[in-house]
């Protein structure tokens, strides 16, 4: 809850101190039909602090679970002006996810998600990543952003056999994921 306090106090510090604000939707998300909102605010003439999250609460058929919240904020240096250009940042995400009951044999990057097809896996993530993006400026108001980037993500999950099940297969599993941390296609108002 300090945590919470003190990103809203430097939100409204920022926000009197730099006018230059932006509010934006990830067009991916977007087309997974996952809620989002991001804002990002002005630090310094080269630095800004984008705070990004989303929310994916849909029950879908057949037993599958998509579920998952995610907040993800980053602090990012532009090579030109803010808010246009090239700009390279250090992100930080953590989340809670229930996952399963998907027809997927994939195994990417040391991750077993084939697992997912007779599991589901309950549980919560931290972790960190760098990113490279650039901003098209559209006009006076709006601008288009692509961004990317990989990192490390710690996980602890359960997993269950089923989406209604209550009998626990695995208990507290920990696992260490490196690969894609962000991918985004945001389109951005700046007031």
């Amino acid at each position: 809850m300090k945590a919470v306090r003190l990103i809203i106090m430097s939100a409204l510090f920022a926000l009197s101190a730099n006018a230059q604000v932006g509010v934006k939707t990830n067009l991916l998300y977007d087309a997974a039909l996952t809620p989002n909102i991001g804002i990002e605010f002005g630090l310094a003439p080269k630095w800004s602090l984008d705070v990004s999250g989303n929310l994916n609460l849909w029950k879908l058929d057949n037993g599958r679970r998509w579920k998952h919240w995610l907040v993800q904020p980053e602090a990012r240096y532009w090579f030109c002006d803010r808010f246009s250009g090239h700009f390279v940042g250090l992100h930080l995400l953590g989340g809670q996810y229930n996952f399963g009951g998907w027809k997927n044999g994939c195994n990417f990057l040391g991750t077993h998600f084939e697992k997912l097809r007779t599991q589901v896996h309950q549980g919560w993530y931290a972790g960190a990543g760098v990113a490279y993006g650039y901003t098209w400026i559209l006009n006076r108001h709006w601008s288009a952003e692509a961004e990317v980037g990989i990192g490390w993500a710690y996980t602890r999950y359960d997993a269950y056999p089923c989406a209604k099940c209550g009998t626990r297969l695995e208990e507290n599993r920990v696992h260490n994921y490196v690969g894609p941390t962000k991918a985004a296609i945001n389109l951005i108002y700046v007031f």
